[in-house]
């Protein structure tokens, strides 16, 4: 191989791994596979309930998560994993989730993922917005959790 062809090489290849560039000259980062990341968790989530396993469901709780119901504030993981020990005592789940939207801060420290909340029987009876952080080892772990009724707008 000559020089010539072998710095070529070296640039073409350089080149096509290269982050696109945001204004200022800056490289922009990707958050896709972060987010791939979050929406993953977030589905793994969903399924702990699906699965009525709630130890699985305590174990993604952030230490100091919380969650926000109609009228209360559950705060940390003790806390919030005792409000929602009542949705995994039936047989089957009372309600499912799934992830729709998902972005991920471009530090990749944090992650917010929102979707349709849905009853037994698959009608859509509200939205989801989370909150994601992820935690040294890279395990991403829910800190904000937050419902509300399906929107009725014109």
């Amino acid at each position: 191989m000559t020089r010539r062809t072998w710095l070529e090489s070296i640039v073409a290849a350089a080149v096509a791994g290269a982050p696109a560039l945001a204004a200022g000259g800056q490289a922009a980062p990707s958050t896709a596979p972060l987010e791939l990341q979050v929406a993953d968790t977030e589905r793994a989530f969903a399924k702990t309930m699906a699965d009525r396993d709630h130890a699985a469901f305590t174990r993604m709780l952030a230490a100091e998560a919380v969650f926000f119901a109609a009228t209360s504030v559950s705060r940390g993981r003790e806390a919030v994993a005792a409000a929602w020990k009542r949705y995994f005592e039936a047989p089957a789940a009372p309600f499912s989730w799934r992830p729709e939207r998902v972005q991920v801060l471009d530090s990749g420290g944090l992650g917010f993922s929102t979707g349709p909340v849905f009853d037994p029987a698959g009608a859509r009876v509200g939205t989801f917005n989370s909150v994601w952080r992820r935690e040294p080892d890279g395990t991403w772990r829910i800190v904000f959790d937050a419902g509300c009724p399906p929107c009725q707008c014109p």
